[in-house]
């Protein structure tokens, strides 16, 4: 099976190299580093003993922070290649680990085809391998284990719906998961799901997004945010996806907002970034970027939070927040960071890929869950209305974001008989 998923990618690749330059069309770093892609990283300038984490994307890059700086810090001698699929998520890398210095090298995962997955290897030599929430290639995984290349899936997660995919590949998919030297699964549930699937070592250590610091600079963009945007209410749409801020658009309109209220828009994707604002404007409300807003006041309607890398900002400068992809069935995104800034969330109907967190913060307090973008805002409105309750929301938000900490150290002493073998 594994060699029939090789060809399939070779007979694909000009495929992939046309949706790759297409992509490049809007973001450029699709076209950059293309070498990388194919297996052929610029060779290594230190000599020290290699650790490999990939992160994927921006959500899986900042998620990876708590344990990218414990594993530097517990392991001196040793540098980090951080590998991820899109540029967005080099770039939050690049932002986030530059205190590292050279002790942290990024490169993009190339195809996984066993050539190009094995040149990455002889170019690296990783002493381990360790993915980030979902990753699981047949190939890195086969190519790892002809290498004694122990494979570490952490901050682990598999849907109901993932799950369902991964059965649609069979023994592929069986095959490469029951390489995996072991598992730190963020909840029972999803260990369970992990384990179905022939994974024997699977131990369930929490969520590391629990463990990220709100930056300290990042607290300060959003202190100097809000002081440009005065007393006015702010519903911030964090994460949204493509079709849901034109039904957060037409819903307006219908809902008694408190005077003088503020959406603060906040895309996922950059490439839409001017999508969203052409459907902002197309239903006459004032926009205002945030890329060229400055040291001026906010005076729109809407501003559209189209920078990268300011989302612990965007929260604290709000009073409360949606979390996207959850009006749509797209599984909702990572609501901790607006819990660990204290302000209350509000998720829309899907968020499976989030199920157990998203639930337990409702349980809490700490969020609400409603069933369209029209309830969606009429909550928001009661919100910004009622003091008292949205400070019972904030403490509550706090108090369930610390009192889930410590995921990291628990996967670290999964780690640590992997990298300090007896």
């Amino acid at each position: 099976m594994r060699h029939l998923y090789s060809l399939a990618w070779w007979l694909a690749m000009p495929l992939v190299l046309a949706r790759l330059w297409w992509r490049g069309r809007r973001e450029p770093g699709y076209r950059a580093h293309l070498a990388e892609r194919f297996g052929f990283p610029a060779p290594r300038r230190r000599s020290a003993p290699l650790l490999w984490l990939h992160a994927v994307s921006v959500g899986e890059t900042r998620a990876a922070e708590p344990l990218i700086d414990a594993l530097l810090l517990a392991y001196p001698q040793h540098d980090l290649l951080l590998t991820h699929m899109t540029p967005t998520g080099r770039a939050a890398g690049a932002a986030l680990f530059a205190r590292h210095g050279a002790r942290l090298t990024q490169a993009y995962l190339p195809y996984d085809t066993g050539t190009m997955v094995g040149r990455f290897l002889r170019v690296f030599k990783p002493r381990i391998c360790i993915l980030m929430e979902t990753e699981i290639w047949p190939n890195v995984m086969a190519m790892c284990a002809a290498r004694q290349v122990p494979v570490v899936l952490v901050n682990a997660r598999l849907s109901p719906r993932s799950l369902a995919k991964a059965g649609r590949l069979g023994r592929l998919m069986s095959d490469a998961a029951g390489q995996l030297t072991c598992v730190a699964a963020q909840t029972e549930a999803d260990a369970a799901r992990i384990r179905s699937l022939g994974v024997r070592n699977v131990e369930v250590t929490g969520s590391i997004k629990f463990d990220v610091t709100p930056p300290e600079l990042a607290l300060q963009a959003g202190a100097q945010l809000r002081r440009q945007i005065g007393t006015r209410p702010v519903l911030l749409l964090a994460s949204s996806r493509e079709g849901e801020e034109a039904l957060i658009l037409d819903a307006l309109g219908s809902v008694a907002m408190p005077p003088d209220s503020l959406l603060l828009l906040v895309p996922r994707h950059p490439q839409r970034f001017d999508t969203v604002a052409a459907l902002v404007t197309a239903r006459g409300l004032r926009l205002q970027r945030k890329s060229t807003l400055g040291d001026a006041a906010v005076v729109a309607d809407v501003l559209l939070g189209d920078t990268m890398g300011e989302m612990f900002a965007y929260f604290s400068a709000c009073d409360l927040a949606w979390i996207g992809g959850s009006l749509l069935p797209l599984g909702g995104q990572n609501l901790i960071e607006a819990c660990a800034v204290g302000k209350p969330v509000l998720l829309g109907p899907h968020t499976f890929n989030f199920a157990l967190v998203s639930e337990d913060a409702i349980e809490a307090g700490a969020a609400l869950r409603v069933a369209d973008a029209r309830a969606m805002l009429v909550a928001a409105a009661d919100l910004l209305h009622d003091d008292i309750r949205r400070g019972v929301m904030s403490a509550a938000a706090l108090h369930f974001a610390q009192q889930h900490r410590g995921a990291t150290a628990r996967t670290m002493l999964l780690l640590q008989p992997l990298l300090d073998p007896s």
